[in-house]
């Protein structure tokens, strides 16, 4: 009886897994192979408006690569590479918009920047003079 009793114990998960195995999916349509679009699909038609965009001028990063690119020269490797990161890190415009600020808040944190390390009468006496100008 112990034998009958361990050979069901044994097989019953066997015959248990048949029933709950999922169904294999039917395929819905066999697979095909994908075919390139046409560009004609991808983009619409060109217009008269598109020569015009490309015509269009060079920004301002494109024109600060250019003076860049002929400032450098005849540098080669490293050197070149030095000399193009800081050129095209250099910020002319932000310097001078620091150099004439627009407006009073702008003016007061560019003075305030400037007299950093001065005290008292000294200080009073550097923001008048650089307020007004």
């Amino acid at each position: 009886m112990k034998k009958l009793i361990a050979m069901c114990a044994l097989v019953t998960p066997l015959i248990a897994t048949g029933v709950f195995a999922q169904t294999p999916a039917t395929p819905a349509t066999p697979a095909t192979p994908a075919t390139p679009a046409t560009p004609a699909a991808k983009a619409p038609a060109p217009t008269a408006k598109a020569p015009a965009s490309a015509a269009k001028a060079p920004t301002a990063q494109q024109e600060k690569m250019k003076t860049c690119n002929a400032q450098a020269g005849d540098k080669k490797g490293d050197e070149r590479k030095a000399f193009m990161k800081d050129c095209l890190s250099a910020k002319p415009a932000a310097a001078a918009e620091a150099a004439a600020p627009k407006t009073q808040q702008e003016k007061m944190a560019a003075c305030s920047k400037e007299g950093k390390g001065k005290k008292g009468d000294e200080y009073k006496a550097y923001m008048k003079e650089c307020l007004s100008k």
